[in-house]
């Protein structure tokens, strides 16, 4: 093993149970917390990994880094409306990419997991991971908010948006 892997281990050891703790709302302080194999009968396995398992989907391989119609992005695990399809841009990074997420919607905590600390953002509402955030974006804010896009769900304006899952 050389010395990289060997970091890379052992700072994913140390980090990863605070991490997942704080994704999957184990801690009991987001609204909605189901276990893990509640989630997964809810999800897609993909989904649940990404959301719930702080994992990343492959760029580019999102049906939603094309979407253009107006309308709200949610959390495709419990339906909380996340940003505003207004606040979507191309970033080029292969991600369906925000410059603001809707008030209240999205909450942060820091991760390791690439040695250097960095901004993971998620719902508020069930704790599900949704990307990372970065000081890259545009103006106004100069965010950019790298969703993954399994992590979310579109309705177009002029569509019902799902009720909250409980």
């Amino acid at each position: 093993m050389n010395r990289r892997s060997w970091l890379y281990t052992v700072t994913g050891l140390l980090a990863t149970p605070l991490l997942t703790g704080v994704a999957a709302g184990a801690n009991g302080k987001f609204a909605v917390s189901k276990t893990r194999d509640e989630w997964k009968k809810l999800l897609s396995a993909e989904a649940y990994q990404v959301l719930f398992e702080d994992g990343t989907e492959r760029a580019g391989s999102s049906l939603l880094n094309n979407e253009k119609r107006p309308g709200t992005y949610l959390c495709a695990a419990c339906n909380l409306p996340l940003f505003d399809a207004a606040h979507k841009y191309e970033s080029g990074t292969g991600w369906p990419s925000f410059w603001q997420g809707l008030p209240g919607a999205l909450g942060t905590s820091t991760d390791f997991k690439l040695i250097y600390p960095r901004t993971e953002y998620h719902c508020s509402r069930c704790g599900g991971h949704q990307g990372h955030v970065f000081s890259d974006g545009p103006q106004p804010t100069g965010k950019r908010y790298c969703n993954n896009g399994i992590a979310l769900r579109f309705v177009a304006r002029g569509d019902a948006l799902p009720a909250l899952r409980t």
